[in-house]
């Protein structure tokens, strides 16, 4: 039988790079004191660039994590990496700068997103919607899931999905997900605490970091009841 593995959950990050450094430090450091055992699984729930300063040192990093841990990280698509895609490809330019775009320009020092290294725009492109370990009952996510077509949901909605028919999981009547914790970001908690329903069913962990909150991340191990570390 193989080590169990840890899983920690990163929320929005919109171009906080030191930000994002920090909390992967305090993930490592917490990791190799309380589970040093164990195996390390790092998932960024999306939403890496626009609003923050510094876009372009998130994808960096990002990048050179896979690199470096290509087991042990995995980065999903949000909707402001699918604004940017879309900005790249020509449709809807001003509607992304108004969100952010225009500082994630200019962290590159550019003036036209068709300027983006490549290596960063297929790395964007490449993204996965969701990611669900086997042998888990954990779905990571940006934004959230369809509860009435899961598996089978639309991965624009992953990245978009807000709402009640989401949010209140007594509503979850899809069998797909009985047993199911799904882990997401996308609406801001507003209050610098990651929200948990009172099931525990839906953990949200982005907690505003590019409005004056903190980057959060969630530990999960185990059934274990869930964690938290800011940066």
């Amino acid at each position: 039988m193989g080590k169990s593995t840890v899983y920690y959950a990163i929320g929005d990050v919109h171009g906080m790079a030191e930000r994002l450094s920090d909390l992967h430090e305090k993930i490592d450091e917490f990791h190799g004191l309380t589970t040093p055992d164990a195996a390390k699984h790092l998932i960024h729930l999306g939403d890496y660039v626009d609003r923050g300063p510094d876009s372009k040192g998130v994808i960096d990093l990002l990048i050179a994590r896979q690199t470096s841990q290509p087991e042990a990280t995995t980065c999903l698509m949000g909707n402001h990496e699918e604004m940017m895609l879309d900005a790249i490809d020509g449709k809807e330019v001003n509607f992304w700068r108004r969100n952010g775009g225009e500082e994630t320009l200019q962290s590159y020092k550019i003036d036209n997103p068709n300027n983006i290294p490549l290596q960063h725009v297929e790395w964007l492109r490449a993204l996965p919607t969701l990611y669900s370990p086997e042998g888990t009952n954990l779905i990571f996510v940006h934004a959230g899931v369809d509860p009435t077509s899961y598996p089978d949901d639309d991965p624009q909605k992953r990245r978009w999905m807000r709402g009640n028919r989401f949010f209140d999981t007594t509503r979850w009547v899809n069998p797909a997900l009985a047993g199911k914790r799904v882990i997401h970001g996308h609406t801001p908690t507003n209050t610098d605490q990651a929200d948990v329903t009172a099931d525990g069913r839906r953990v949200n962990v982005d907690t505003g970091a590019a409005y004056g909150g903190s980057l959060t991340a969630v530990v999960l191990q185990d059934g274990n009841r869930p964690i938290f570390l800011q940066a």
